[in-house]
């Protein structure tokens, strides 16, 4: 008895497109299995062609004692019957069933041996990932992240519902061979794709399942959606019919919700590519298959495609297509229904708010543009088409359209008139005809495609819009004489086609003979040997050029040779959060440095755009030479988060640390995932913190916390407070003594109104170590069901963190507003009533106004179990802590019970955390470093031998 049976079927009725070329891809992957004891059994069906009779054959005969070859009964004859045959032929003590051209990754098989051994779990599964797309890329399921994201035991299904809420087990696990025949466990033989089937009646009967976290097969194919629909949907029914015999009703709900986003949403996606004919014809079966009502808790495109689909609607699932790849798009005339609620339209009344188009005007809101003919009249390109224009965002003004084509990826483009335009309604119809042969004019080279785009504009007030087809609206034969600048040897022939975003465009292209030849030419010169030597050679030098342009090449450079040029005196540089904005500590330090008139040169570091940077300072980009330049000969350094740990402080440099915030979670060498690094990433954060010189505190919570957490000794601490916090207490003595109003000058900046309260939500930082671009992650808290309940009364300003990008709904004006990109937070502080946060450092400073702090922590024992923390929140926290949305709604709702209630707290609070922000702290700072009358001390690393 083998360890391993593999099952293989080959010529199934409907097993899909198989050939020779999968069964032997299938077969490979078993034989290179590391776990010596596995067998491929192919099932051979009788009606297999010839091809792949001769490549089963072959297979069996070239390795005789791993290759086993099954001709079952003729009658057996579906790819269920043959999976039933190969399962009463295998003789492993695992049976594992793979469709032809799925592989099993190396390790497979043992890896599900092992696991079944040491469970003695009856069924083992693990990852799978699908080939998609024309180049073969792999794609793992999302949602297999949560199912599998640690391997364990589970005693019975129902406790890893993914298993059968999702396609879980229809490749990619095993079964004890013995468990399979004790449950009776069989393929449906009628039903196409049984393995949708199988996998949860055999999981609901055996039991004991282990999950692996391990990838175990590779490239199962995508389902023809629009060729097995009604099978998809039969199938599914039956595994709902199994949930339903269980009393699993719960698991039933999230099944259908599963179905409709794994399945039907994805056919939708795919109407586009279809023909017309062919859209038709899954629609009418759509119509006469789909007869479950569609879950309500599907996002609202979602339900607007699985609602027209189950309709038989073939033109609105054309519309929801677009839509659904392009959410922000206004694709049909929303219809304002019952209590301000809006529908998709007339015929598909879904709700439809949360996406926000009752708030969009014309001008600001994209509007489908729905091509609707494409063809030649006279010489002409006939262009006709519909926008979607829902009635409250119409204009009073006339309309007027231009049609303009676009070179891709420059800058030229040219102007045809549009003279049919006409608004009915819900919508605006034109037409155009545009002699593209005497006015579209390319160079021929590097300006081959053009796309097209309609310009409506009605008051003064423009609407740019891409025109949407399917790709079987333009007809082939419509093609018009290009006369390009360089000559017709260049191009001679217009093709309108549609892009793989579903846009049209124009393509210049080669038809007859002379332009053909030159292409051709043109295709040999660039591609025989000298040529190809010549682009490696020039690719060498790219890739050289890179090298010199590297961070790694430049900390060498700037540690061996820029760090021995001599300090340029009285020269400061400044960084923000990594350059990311102008603001905090390092900002007021700065300002001080200006209102005291200092002769000093500042110069400050962006990381992408200087935008909001002061006129008045030396500019250099992030990591360019002129930044390693300025930190080479500068006199001091000034960051509040660190400067790169691989530069190294010159020795006459004096590097002062202003720090970004007091300590609720562990830091430094208190956090787990430092604690877990090797001795070099540990004592490349030492060399790194040992470059400062001064490291500014705010109470004894950062010497006890930070300063220890960083291993700083104590003369390098300056007890001075943070200068960034010196705003708040200016704002908070304003108050006291003049009240709120007038607000801060960024009230009027930001539209907001007199007799609307501010609540700022600024969440902490949830990801991991920093580095490229910006994560963009969907708050916890719901700011749609916000504006509906507070919008009168709150606007809500979102701040996310600064190494992150908060994800918005569109919302009433004036309810929700990101300041994420506001530079310095002190300003978003000053303005906001009540605060709302969760583990973020920005509590801390917001207590020192004495304004109402609300903690929204639903995930706060796990969090602070996860990252660690310095103290129980829940006791020491300067306001209410929820832990639902509704709690936190509540405590809104009577904010000012909670601010008379928690004023102790947040006083204590406050003075804990900071008893040494008086106000005082910029000149305090300056004062101690800057000045000659200061104690500046400078560290030589060059001697401790830090920052190398």
């Amino acid at each position: 008895m083998t360890d391993f049976s593999c099952v293989i079927t080959a010529g199934g009725e409907n097993g899909g497109s198989e050939g020779p070329d999968a069964l032997r891809a299938s077969v490979a992957s078993v034989l290179g299995q590391s776990l010596r004891g596995s067998e491929a059994v192919v099932v051979l069906a009788a009606r297999a062609d010839a091809p792949t009779r001769t490549a089963a054959r072959a297979l069996a005969d070239s390795s005789p004692d791993r290759v086993r070859l099954i001709q079952p009964d003729p009658a057996a004859r579906t790819t269920g019957a043959l999976r039933n045959a190969g399962l009463d032929a295998a003789t492993g003590r695992y049976v594992l069933v793979l469709t032809p051209g799925e592989r099993l990754h190396r390790h497979a098989c043992r890896n599900l041996w092992q696991a079944g051994e040491r469970s003695r779990a009856d069924l083992v599964a693990g990852r799978w990932s699908r080939t998609v797309g024309e180049g073969g890329k792999e794609q793992k399921p999302p949602w297999q992240d949560e199912l599998y994201a640690r391997s364990r035991t589970v005693a019975r299904f129902a406790d890893a519902p993914q298993l059968v809420v999702r396609d879980a087990l229809v490749t990619g696990f095993c079964l004890r061979r013995e468990a399979a025949r004790r449950h009776g466990l069989r393929y449906e033989e009628d039903l196409a794709h049984g393995e949708i089937l199988f996998g949860p009646l055999a999981a609901a009967a055996v039991g004991r399942i282990t999950l692996v976290r391990r990838l175990i097969v590779t490239g199962r194919a995508v389902p023809d959606r629009a060729r097995d629909l009604a099978a998809l949907v039969e199938a599914h029914r039956r595994v709902v019919a199994t949930l339903d015999a269980r009393g699993l009703s719960a698991l039933r709900e999230e099944r259908e919700g599963a179905f409709v986003r794994d399945h039907l949403v994805p056919l939708a996606r795919s109407f586009p590519r279809l023909p017309a004919a062919r859209r038709a014809r899954v629609a009418a079966t759509a119509a006469r298959v789909l007869t479950a009502p569609v879950p309500r808790e599907l996002p609202p495109l979602e339900r607007v495609a699985a609602t027209l689909l189950a309709r038989g609607d073939a033109e609105g699932v054309l519309t929801a297509a677009y839509a659904l790849s392009r959410p922000a798009t206004v694709c049909a005339p929303v219809v304002m229904g019952e209590g301000g609620r809006v529908q998709w339209d007339d015929r598909c009344p879904v709700d439809v708010t949360e996406l926000g188009h009752q708030y969009r005007q014309f001008g600001g809101a994209r509007l489908m543009n729905r091509l609707t003919r494409c063809t030649a009249e006279k010489g002409r390109l006939l262009l006709e088409g519909r926008l979607v224009l829902p009635p409250h965002t119409a204009p009073d003004a006339p309309f007027t359209a231009t049609l303009e084509f676009r070179a891709r990826g420059g800058a030229r483009a040219v102007a045809f008139p549009v003279d049919d335009v006409r608004h009915d309604g819900n919508g605006v119809t034109w037409g155009a005809r545009a002699d593209v042969t005497r006015l579209l004019r390319p160079l021929g080279v590097r300006d081959t495609a053009w796309d097209a785009r309609l310009i409506l504009e009605a008051g003064g007030v423009r609407s740019v819009s891409d025109l949407f087809g399917p790709q079987d609206l333009v007809e082939g034969a419509v093609r018009f004489t290009a006369r390009p600048r360089l000559g017709q040897l260049a191009g001679d022939t217009w093709e309108p086609y549609i892009t793989l975003k579903d846009h049209l465009a124009l393509r210049l292209t080669a038809r007859r003979r002379p332009a053909r030849t030159t292409r051709r030419l043109v295709r040999y010169a660039t591609h025989f040997r000298p040529a190809r030597k010549a682009k490696l050679l020039v690719r060498a030098v790219r890739k050289r050029l890179d090298r010199y342009r590297s961070r790694g090449f430049k900390a060498t450079a700037y540690n061996t040779w820029l760090t021995r040029l001599p300090v340029r005196r009285g020269s400061v540089v400044f960084e923000s959060h990594m350059g990311r904005c102008y603001g905090d500590s390092p900002r007021a330090l700065h300002e001080e440095i200006r209102r005291q008139g200092l002769k000093l040169r500042s110069t400050w570091s962006y990381d992408t755009s200087p935008a909001g940077f002061p006129d008045d300072a030396r500019l250099v980009r992030r990591w360019s030479w002129r930044y390693l330049w300025a930190l080479a000969r500068a006199e001091y350094w000034v960051d509040n988060q660190g400067f790169p740990q691989h530069l190294r402080k010159p020795a006459r440099t004096t590097y002062l640390q202003t720090w970004h915030g007091s300590a609720y979670k562990r830091m430094g060498f208190d956090e787990t995932r430092v604690r877990l690094q090797n001795a070099p990433q540990r004592e490349r954060l030492q060399q790194a913190v040992h470059r400062f010189d001064h490291f500014l505190v705010r109470s004894e919570h950062d010497v006890a916390t930070l300063a220890r957490a960083y291993r700083l000794p104590e003369d390098r601490l300056l007890r001075t407070g943070y200068p960034r916090n010196d705003a708040l207490i200016a704002e908070r003595t304003r108050t006291e003594t003049e009240g709120r109003l007038p607000r801060p000058p960024l009230a009027g900046a930001l539209g907001i109104d007199d007799h609307k309260k501010v609540v700022l939500y600024a969440p902490t930082f949830r990801g991991g170590p920093a580095g490229g671009k910006q994560a963009r992650r969907r708050l916890l808290l719901d700011v749609r069901e916000f504006a509906e309940r507070f919008g009168d009364t709150y606007t809500l300003l979102v701040r996310a963190h600064y190494l992150e990008a908060a994800r918005l709904p569109v919302c009433p004006p004036g309810t929700v507003i990101d300041v994420s990109r506001h530079h310095d937070v002190s300003e978003v502080l000053a303005l906001a009533d009540v605060l709302v946060t969760d583990y973020s450092s920005i509590m801390f400073d917001f207590a020192l106004l004495d304004r109402p702090v609300l903690l929204y922590a639903p995930d706060l024992d796990t969090y602070a179990a996860e990252r660690g923390s310095y103290f129980d929140l829940r006791e020491k926290a300067p306001g209410p802590v929820t832990a639902t949305q509704e709690e936190l709604f509540a405590e809104l709702a009577e904010v000012k019970k909670s601010d008379i209630r928690h004023a102790p707290q947040r006083a204590a609070f406050a003075e804990e955390f900071g008893a040494w922000d008086r106000g005082d702290a910029a000149r305090q700072v300056v004062a101690a470093v800057f000045t000659p009358q200061g104690a500046s001390r400078t560290t030589d690393h060059h001697r401790q031998g830090a920052g190398r």
